[in-house]
């Protein structure tokens, strides 16, 4: 992550309009400061939302509240609770957030350019939806 022309700013969160974004079940609800190419937020899922896509791009995601259930595209599942975080870089491993209780992480990552689409994430999570295994995902045979 490379940090360029953000001079020092203090964010008041209760200033900034929340966004929200629907999951396969449950929704996000997003409050987003963009300073250059880093995006920082606050997410907070509902209890019981699972994402609608896998994901891949790379974050360092600190886990606030509750529990945030992180499953990878080769079938890994972490769990993260308050006080631990991952770290995950671009296109290096695709993973999708559930949770059933609940959880407010704070993420920052970089902006994509447009070139950098969800396009090519929506194959490997038709595909999973649709009962392929994930070792289909990742064999060059394929």
């Amino acid at each position: 992550m490379d940090m360029h022309n953000i001079p020092f700013r203090v964010t008041n969160w209760n200033d900034v309009d929340p966004t929200e974004h629907s999951g396969i079940s449950g929704k996000a609800i997003w409050l987003t400061q963009q300073f250059d190419t880093i995006r920082v937020r606050i997410v907070e899922y509902t209890p019981g939302y699972l994402a609608d896509h896998w994901c891949e791009k790379g974050h360092i995601l600190f886990c606030v509240q509750g529990q945030l259930d992180t499953e990878l595209i080769d079938g890994r599942r972490f769990v993260l609770l308050p006080g631990m975080s991952y770290q995950v870089a671009d296109h290096a491993e695709a993973h999708r957030s559930s949770t059933q209780v609940g959880a407010k992480l704070f993420i920052v990552d970089q902006r994509w350019i447009a070139s950098q689409s969800s396009a090519r994430m929506q194959l490997p999570l038709f595909l999973h939806q649709h009962g392929t295994p994930a070792s289909f995902l990742l064999s060059s045979r394929h």
